[in-house]
């Protein structure tokens, strides 16, 4: 009873609200921050990658007979790729937006922490430089640096429910924010505090459908409650922190991963969709990342930290009515995950650099 309820809740809340009639909004900039945690940029790039799959499979599996198999091989690293993420690969990419990270064309991004693991990792990113001496576990200690979305509040003179961070793991309450309470945030296993009677539904589910790890929640959750918040506050200021790709990895279920993947697409896709049909939403700045990537071979593919090779390299999608790029980037500099907070910031016309000297210059 239970998941034919969630999936009824799920239907209706996907739903998108019509704009209403007569005068309408002045466009306005907005940004949405995306991560999707410890996806590779081999998966990214490339879609299932056969080699760690057969790996990832009982020794007497038949590759070929398992569905995720069917759903996501192809003969080619495109063709892959846009099986596993299609609106991302064919219209996201292909038509608005452009992505950095595939070594193959030269296009290096790497972290500039040294632990390659989630809370340093998203630390770099929201507040534009590593603090290896003092981020260093993944425990839940409010971040000791302010970080972005906070500096955005405040500089846009944003109410706290104009800048929301959901996250599927319960770390983001203190990730998100140096202060306490300065941003609506909802993570983990966290009621939402809603008069959307779907949204609290799907509030309430949340705690009778238990992932097999305790800190997270499923992925689902964090977007449609996101969803919901998008439609009751219009927030200027959006972070999505989906986490499934890393704990499936390291449960080592390759399968879950893709499918992981192949969700988020949809997400995207909704969000999109959403975005388009609402005038205040029209200029919207999003950009899609991950706070570290994995092992490269069969052996390690599944853990990351700073004695896995290739957990360093990372990838950064940019979807922003100022980037005229499309496409995959090729032959350029290095450019490094500490470099998503100025960028953000300066889609917004707020400078993060100023008075921080450390922190990585805006992608431009």
């Amino acid at each position: 009873m239970a998941g034919r309820m969630f999936v009824v809740a799920i239907a209706l809340l996907a739903g998108l609200t019509p704009v209403s009639a007569g005068r309408q909004p002045a466009a306005r900039d907005n940004v949405i921050l995306i991560t999707l945690d410890g996806v590779r940029a081999a998966e990214i790039f490339g879609g299932l990658d056969l080699e760690i799959f057969r790996s990832s499979l009982a020794k007497d599996a038949k590759v070929e007979a398992h569905p995720a198999y069917k759903r996501f091989y192809a003969d080619t690293p495109q063709a892959r790729r846009e099986k596993l993420m299609p609106f991302f690969w064919k219209e996201l990419m292909t038509r608005h937006g452009s992505i950095a990270g595939n070594a193959a064309l030269k296009s290096p991004v790497t972290l500039t922490n040294k632990h390659w693991f989630s809370y340093p990792g998203y630390s770099e990113i929201l507040t534009g430089e590593a603090h290896d001496d003092v981020i260093k576990s993944n425990d839940a200690i409010q971040n000791p640096y302010r970080t972005v979305l906070e500096e955005l509040k405040d500089r846009l003179s944003l109410p706290t429910p104009g800048v929301a961070a959901f996250g599927s793991w319960e770390v983001f309450n203190e990730i998100a924010e140096h202060t306490r309470g300065s941003l609506t945030i909802n993570a983990g296993y966290e009621a939402l505090d809603t008069k959307d009677p779907i949204a609290a539904e799907l509030s309430r589910m949340q705690f009778q459908t238990p992932t097999p790890w305790d800190s997270a929640r499923y992925d689902a959750y964090t977007f449609y409650l996101a969803m919901s918040h998008l439609r009751a506050a219009k927030p200027r200021v959006v972070y999505l922190a989906f986490d499934e790709t890393d704990d499936w990895a390291h449960n080592g279920r390759y399968d879950r991963v893709l499918d992981a993947l192949s969700r988020t697409d949809k997400y995207l896709e909704e969000l999109w969709t959403w975005l388009q049909s609402q005038p205040e939403y029209r200029r919207t700045h999003i950009l899609i990342t991950t706070d570290h990537g994995r092992g490269r071979t069969t052996e390690d593919w599944r853990n990351h930290g700073a004695k896995v090779d290739g957990a360093e390299n990372t990838w950064i999608a940019f979807v922003s009515p100022t980037m005229t790029q499309r496409g995959e980037w090729r032959d350029h500099p290095p450019l490094h995950t500490h470099q998503v907070a100025a960028t953000i910031a300066n889609w917004m016309g707020v400078d993060w650099t100023a008075g921080r000297p450390g922190v990585g210059r805006a992608i431009r």
